[in-house]
């Protein structure tokens, strides 16, 4: 009996012995034969998930988004601009001014970032990167360099469009921006405080943001991947790599990413880049209406009736709403077919009318309410400087 023991307790030392060395040096021996028997599925690093429980729908995730960074990211630019000294204050020279306010060197200019979107070289930027610089150069991520000529810029919408001389020159596709949803995965290229080009990644954290006192018109795209100085006029894309939107300013007290960043929608910026490229303006429609948000206690003070909408402080004696016969103390509640809420849907909606077409204001003047037809006017330049007069 004890001979018969000892020779198990040998063959079981053996056994774990053997299985010992195999699970370290082969264990895909032991995977492969227990998935012959009963399959379990391993789940690699590399591999998407997907799920669909119940067939309600599916669920992606990948776990690389180099595809995407190497198609958009080569069209991505640097912007590089200068001022010449001639452009300092012009009481620079007077002793008395550099005495109360210093030296006033002139401005070193800056490095910014762009999008190249045509092989014929237009390239799509930030009108705050390149305003009021006499030198502007862009630098391809190949390594080549080129002076910039400027088509054209709209300061409202912060836009300008660029155009450089050079061939084969890569391109990024437009995306369909008003497609885009929160928690949509997009890149954020671009020249972040002049370090070269750099990919951040994040969501779609928010759609639509206004109101918030960085352009005249706003629509913007809110991310939270990492946007810093120097991304100004770069790329937002998406997990495939098209143009969603340019980036364009950050929310910041310390000068670095917070994790809010918007840019100007694609379909926008493209809008724009046409009218630049074609006219060498944007036209927008005009009606010369001073707006004011309706808030609750503005309408308990006045006692007005309407409880949402814009009302309207001013109007221009001659202009289009006046003469379509406007007044000032009414609630603009709707543009065409279009419901407006506040302030910058009503600038929105009434830039969006063609000059010199006719358009339909839904007004609520005290207990009444009124249908007006208004000749739409051109916005004029001078406007530009004056965010909120419509």
């Amino acid at each position: 009996m004890r001979k018969t023991w000892l020779i198990f307790s040998q063959a079981v030392t053996v056994a774990v012995a053997v299985l010992f060395v195999v699970a370290t040096l082969k264990p895909d021996w032991l995977q492969r034969r227990a998935g012959s028997a009963n399959p379990v599925p391993v789940l690699l690093p590399s591999e998407p998930v997907a799920t669909n429980p119940g067939g309600a729908g599916v669920v992606t995730g990948a776990a690389s988004y180099a595809a995407a960074a190497k198609r958009a990211a080569p069209a991505v630019v640097s912007i590089v601009t200068s001022k010449s000294a001639s452009s300092r204050h012009p009481r620079g020279d007077d002793p008395w001014f550099r005495y109360f306010f210093g030296e006033q060197s002139p401005s070193p200019g800056g490095i910014g970032s762009g999008v190249i979107v045509s092989a014929n070289g237009y390239v799509l930027t930030n009108n705050h990167v390149i305003d009021g610089m006499d030198g502007i150069e862009v630098a391809l991520s190949d390594g080549r360099r080129a002076k910039a000529e400027v088509i054209g810029a709209d300061p409202e919408a912060d836009l300008a469009v660029l155009r450089i001389a050079l061939d084969k020159l890569p391109v990024v596709a437009f995306g369909d921006s008003d497609a885009l949803q929160v928690g949509d995965v997009v890149l954020a290229i671009g020249n972040p405080f002049g370090v070269g080009q750099t990919v951040t990644a994040g969501i779609v954290s928010a759609l639509g943001r206004n109101s918030l006192g960085i352009n005249t018109f706003e629509n913007f795209i809110q991310t939270d991947a990492a946007i810093n100085p120097g991304n100004s006029g770069g790329a937002l894309v998406d997990a495939a790599g098209s143009l969603m939107g340019v980036n364009t300013a950050i929310y910041s007290r310390s000068g670095g990413n917070l994790g809010i960043g918007f840019a100007i929608p694609a379909t926008t910026a493209r809008q724009v880049m046409d009218a630049l490229i074609r006219d060498g303006q944007v036209t927008r429609g005009w009606i010369g209406v001073e707006p004011r948000e309706l808030t609750p206690e503005i309408a308990e003070t006045f006692k007005l009736p309407a409880t949402r909408g814009v009302l309207i402080t001013g109007v221009l004696q001659g202009g289009p709403a006046g003469e379509a016969g406007l007044k000032p103390g009414d609630v603009v509640q709707r543009v065409g077919e279009e419901r407006v809420d506040n302030t910058a849907q009503l600038l929105n909606a009434v830039a969006a009318l063609k000059p010199k077409s006719k358009a339909s204001l839904g007004v609520q003047r005290g207990e009444r309410e009124l249908e007006l037809e208004v000749l739409v006017a051109q916005r004029p330049k001078q406007l530009q400087a004056q965010a909120r007069d419509q």
